[in-house]
């Protein structure tokens, strides 16, 4: 594993315990805000909620993704790879606001429309990463699968799958991080997570919690991406 990568995730980390202890230079830097520090749910307690949300989405949307990628790759399957991205693309190209602004009705306040948004916005690039990847599958090593007496399921699971996962992983990492940035705004619904103390602070005229809020949201996504990387198979020599 390497270390390097890792230097957000620690990064990260201090940020959240040390933050507590940030309300003096929140005061000094907002002088007219009379509670500098959002204290209204712990720190600690956003960030498992928005970890529970990122990771309750990236697994549908990695199920979606794949799944689609798999039936786009297949023999004479080129309109369903054309369709998918279309769909996905769609679905990606909505605000995620207005994603659960349209959810809201149907499934209520909390953290479902906001795991709707984020589905809708990481299977995109799960989809991509598979789909490209399967298809660049040399010829030559399906036709000696094939050759070797290998069924259509075995060269999927055995042979294509392992060639195509590194690039599908790397889909899943930018995923991850667009999942980790995107799940602030569930906070609109009333998720909590860490966009909590953002809607907060600006519907109270606060910047000090909406400044809190940003800056876990974005080095909790540098800390995931660190991570993703570290445990990344390293490229061959």
């Amino acid at each position: 594993m390497r270390l390097a990568p890792l230097l957000p995730a620690v990064l990260f980390v201090t940020g959240l315990l040390l933050l507590p202890a940030t309300a003096p230079a929140f005061a000094a830097l907002f002088p007219d805000v009379s509670d500098p520090l959002y204290r209204r749910e712990s720190f600690a307690t956003l960030t498992l909620n928005h970890a529970g949300l990122v990771i309750a989405s990236l697994v549908p949307a990695a199920l979606i993704g794949i799944g689609l990628g798999i039936a786009a790759t297949r023999p004479g399957a080129r309109e369903v790879r054309v369709v998918a991205d279309t769909l996905v693309g769609f679905a990606q190209a909505v605000p995620p606001v207005a994603v659960i602004a349209i959810a809201v009705p149907a499934v209520g306040f909390g953290a479902a429309p906001a795991l709707i948004a984020l589905v809708c916005y990481a299977t995109l690039p799960v989809l991509r990463a598979a789909s490209g990847a399967l298809a660049t599958v040399p010829r030559d090593v399906l036709d000696a699968a094939r050759g070797a007496g290998m069924t259509p399921r075995q060269v999927l699971w055995q042979v294509e799958l392992p060639l195509a996962a590194p690039p599908i992983l790397a889909g899943l990492r930018v995923a991850a991080v667009l999942a980790v940035a995107t799940a602030a705004v569930g906070a609109v619904a009333g998720a909590s997570c860490l966009g909590t103390p953002i809607i907060a602070g600006l519907v109270n005229g606060n910047p000090a919690w909406v400044v809190q809020g940003a800056l876990l949201t974005g080095l909790m996504a540098f800390a995931v991406d660190g991570l993703l990387a570290a445990l990344a198979p390293a490229a061959p020599r």
